[in-house]
């Protein structure tokens, strides 16, 4: 028994080896691509959650100060903690913005979008030489406009230049990535590193060194494969491409693949926003998308990346003990991450991503002196209502081809006696995209 279970970890261990070493020779460009878009993508998002936590007192210091300065009289503390609110807050509307304009961003700009994070990062940075507060709320409203982009295109890109049998793979890196950018807003926040009261501006600005870093090796990867043939109509390109990001080898079955996708473009119908809202066939598919992508938005973690400071200075923590309580929690977070990266991966990818639930970080530090701890039941019941939504309309899609899927789908959106002629139909006359 034990030489057996000692037999079964030497075959795992050379399994993996073989994997790590495919993925360091064969793909060698395709690992190099998923990091600098990982650092460029979901890595400032996640970022800019928890890095905005550690330098708060200092910005509503600064923001009182500079008033003084221009007013001669001080802000009364509950305007103080208004401006704070929405200089949190206003990074969720420049995401929401970004994430509506992606579609016309991405098709006009292509690699370039990443700029306006730089803007923002120059706007950080000299705000407390200008002694303008109102640059930090600029700064914060672009960088959302930046990540909002980056957070819909990171996904979408990563699995346009995977090969099929790395894509759940190279998909899963995107949580990664998001996670290990909150852990390091935590680490850089210390204020043994950048979150002293000197150093804070600079501690907001340091994401800008991702968009530098994309800015730098972005025009030496090329575009995707997909897009330079079936966009560009490049099989040439689209070959160089793919023999770029894969290595040497035989990917004539992935081109055959991108050949059928393309002729699936001729016949496919192109929904705006809004008749994708009224497509009856696709109802039941929004329904989860917006469940699903809500509650990410309000199972609270992001409030406690906002809030910590208040959150574990109501538990009684002491005050130098908290950067160090929070960074543990990005520790477990970003740890669940990797773990669990090859368990889950969600099945449905929206043009829109709500970033944002603006009235309710506004709304969290009156709601906490209201509730005090019971605010997060608030979490608690949203958590439980998206459980059993889930549980009870989610088809299982392990296994199942997506017509499968499909099938079952039009089963929610039917009803039984339709969705049998629907099926036949739909392949046909319901291959959907948003035009934003």
């Amino acid at each position: 028994m034990a030489s057996g279970i000692t037999c079964l970890k030497k075959t795992n261990e050379k399994l993996m080896e073989h994997f790590i070493f495919a993925l360091q020779v064969q793909f060698q460009g395709l690992v190099q691509m998923i990091l600098v878009l990982g650092i460029g993508g979901s890595f400032p998002y996640g970022f800019h959650i928890s890095v905005i936590n550690y330098p708060s007192v200092h910005i509503r210091k600064f923001i009182n100060e500079t008033w003084i300065e221009r007013r001669g009289s001080p802000l009364h503390p509950e305007t103080i903690m208004l401006l704070w609110s929405f200089i949190v807050s206003v990074y969720g509307i420049g995401g929401l913005l970004g994430s509506l304009c992606c579609g016309y961003l991405t098709t006009r700009y292509r690699k370039r979008t990443h700029k306006t994070l730089l803007f923002a990062a120059l706007f950080m940075a000299f705000s407390k030489t200008a002694r303008s507060f109102e640059m930090i709320l600029v700064g914060r409203f672009l960088y959302g406009i930046g990540t909002g982009f980056s957070l819909n295109i990171h996904p979408q890109y990563v699995g346009e230049i995977s090969p099929k049998k790395l894509r759940g793979f190279t998909n899963s890196t995107v949580a990664v990535f998001l996670t290990l950018g909150k852990f390091m807003g935590q680490v850089i926040g210390l204020r043994e590193i950048l979150g002293s009261e000197a150093l804070w501006p600079w501690l907001l600005a340091s994401s800008g060194i991702s968009a530098l870093v994309q800015l730098a090796t972005l025009p030496f990867f090329p575009d995707s494969p997909s897009y330079l043939l079936i966009q560009k109509g490049n099989e040439e390109a689209c070959r160089k491409a793919i023999r770029k990001l894969w290595g040497e080898g035989d990917h004539q079955a992935e081109i055959d693949d991108i050949m059928k996708e393309k002729v699936a473009m001729t016949t496919t119908k192109t929904l705006r926003v809004l008749e994708l809202i009224k497509e009856r066939s696709l109802r039941w598919q929004l329904y989860i998308l917006v469940i699903v992508m809500t509650t990410l938005q309000l199972c609270g973690i992001n409030a406690i990346y906002f809030y910590s400071f208040e959150v574990f200075h109501t538990a009684k923590f002491e005050e130098y003990l908290i950067p160090y309580v929070s960074l543990g929690v990005g520790l477990c977070e970003c740890l669940s991450s990797i773990l669990c990266v090859s368990l889950f991966r969600l099945e449905f990818e929206g043009k829109i991503s709500l970033n944002s639930y603006f009235p309710y970080r506004v709304s969290h530090f009156y709601l906490q002196d209201n509730l005090g701890p019971f605010c997060f039941l608030i979490f608690l019941g949203i958590l439980a209502f998206s459980a059993i939504f889930v549980y009870r309309y989610l088809p299982e899609t392990k296994g199942k081809s997506i017509m499968e899927i499909k099938a079952e789908f039009n089963q929610l959106n039917f009803g039984k006696k339709e969705s049998s002629v629907t099926d036949n139909n739909f392949a046909k006359d319901q291959l959907s995209s948003t035009k934003l």
